[in-house]
């Protein structure tokens, strides 16, 4: 008996569909590795060299206007070029508004509102971010509420009350109120609540650290680059305060902004020293930020990058 084999029918083999490229503006994406940079073309160098102009051109102004005298500087059209009367008209603005004394007033002001701003409001930050206790969100909302307040409201009775305590005309009144702001607190809660884990504070307490302990050891060197962001902004808030200080300082006793509008307040200010005061009084804002500039710069980067 013999059998009989069929061949077996196989089905042919699908090749399988190779993928194409995608062509122009059909699913491409952009791709950028661990390391890699994006490149500018030459419309983000044109404004960037555009925008930097624009931001320098005010201080270059000053300056121009600071080495001319006044009829010079009235001209139509002014000058664009600087003159040769820039020491003689800083000399004559240093001396007609005693800006020696303005100077170190503002650096003790400023100084102290930052560094007590610093300190305060890192501490509510803190609190308000990590730590648990009754009525918490109705504080913040209340801390937050504040920044509706139009200061000048409160201007007539806090001029009163530092005028009670005998600190009318003194440093003290214009210190004093300002050693705490909402903003602050808040934007270090912000900051600490993504900044600072959970994980190592319980890690603090297992070590047995107190509260002071863990404020010293982890909170602050997690907030510092925020603590840099908040001094710069506090250090030129207070540097520039004309209006609070205006009222409450008298002008023996002046901060460089109240000296500067005493250049200005006759009949027929002198345009060319009321600039040459103005430059005087840029200068430490410029060393502030050439000194802790990369501080600064790396607090914002800090913020801006989560990982």
């Amino acid at each position: 008996m013999t059998t009989t084999s069929t061949p077996q029918q196989t089905a042919p083999a699908t090749k399988a569909p190779t993928a194409q490229p995608p062509g122009p503006g059909k699913g491409r994406r952009l791709r950028i590795g661990a390391g890699q940079q994006l490149k500018g073309g030459p419309f983000t160098y044109l404004a960037l060299i555009v925008v930097g102009i624009g931001s320098l051109f005010p201080l270059y102004w000053t300056l121009v206007a600071a080495s001319h005298d006044q009829q010079r500087v009235l001209d139509n059209p002014p000058p664009f070029i600087p003159g040769g009367r820039l020491f003689s008209n800083l000399e004559a603005a240093w001396e007609q508004a005693n800006l020696g004394k303005a100077i170190v007033n503002s650096v003790i002001v400023s100084g102290s509102i930052t560094a007590a701003t610093l300190f305060f409001c890192t501490l509510a930050g803190y609190a308000f971010a990590k730590m648990r206790f009754r009525g918490r969100g109705v504080l913040m909302t209340a801390v937050i509420a504040t920044l509706t307040i139009p200061p000048q409201l409160s201007v007539v009775p806090l001029f009163m009350l530092m005028a009670d305590i005998g600190w009318g005309g003194q440093l003290e009144s214009v210190i004093f109120p300002t050693l705490v702001g909402a903003f602050g607190v808040f934007f270090m809660r912000q900051y600490l609540i993504e900044a600072l884990p959970y994980e190592l504070i319980e890690a603090a307490k297992v070590d047995g650290a107190n509260n002071l302990r863990i404020v010293w050891s982890v909170v602050l060197p997690a907030a510092r680059p925020a603590m840099m962001v908040l001094g710069m902004l506090t250090f030129v808030q207070a540097w520039n305060d004309f209006f609070w200080p205006f009222l409450a300082l008298s002008q023996e006793n002046p901060t460089i902004q109240v000296a500067l509008g005493q250049l200005s307040a006759s009949y027929t200010p002198d345009q060319s020293i009321v600039m040459a005061g103005a430059l005087i009084s840029t200068l430490p804002l410029l060393v502030v930020f050439v000194v802790f500039g990369k501080q600064i710069t790396g607090g914002i980067m800090a913020g801006a990058v989560k990982g």
